[in-house]
């Protein structure tokens, strides 16, 4: 039921955010795409056909990862992966069927821009957004 594109976007939490946009910008060669304000901590930075979303930990959108990376904080806040167009219902459904709980879809950013994704997790507790492909 599930057909993945591809990546989409990964999201790294930070407390280095200047120096991390610099190392993704100078030394791999994304480029800017998108900030939101520092309330929100946000910085979206091309990278080819993906987005790489560094989100500064002491941010309101950081506070959610709770503590910055160490032996039992996370960096990664989630990844999200393309899957080709299906109706949100049938997905919900699939998900359910092999006993994963999902989350609500809601309109978010990526690597395409504005669509409809949904987020669930792996047995381990990792976040994966998945995200309708844009027709």
């Amino acid at each position: 039921m599930i057909k993945i594109k591809g990546l989409d976007h990964i999201v790294l939490r930070t407390a280095q955010i200047d120096s991390m946009q610099r190392f993704y910008l100078d030394v791999l060669g994304c480029t800017l795409e998108r900030e939101l304000g520092e309330a929100a901590g946000l910085r979206q930075l091309r990278a080819g056909l993906a987005i790489i979303d560094l989100i500064n930990v002491d941010s309101e959108l950081g506070r959610v990862g709770g503590r910055e990376a160490d032996s039992e904080g996370r960096n990664l806040d989630h990844f999200c992966l393309q899957i080709e167009p299906v109706s949100e219902s049938e997905l919900i459904d699939y998900l359910q069927s092999h006993g994963i709980s999902a989350g609500e879809f809601a309109e978010r950013y990526g690597a395409e821009g504005f669509g409809r994704s949904i987020y669930i997790q792996d047995p381990d507790g990792n976040t994966i957004e998945l995200k309708l492909k844009i027709k």
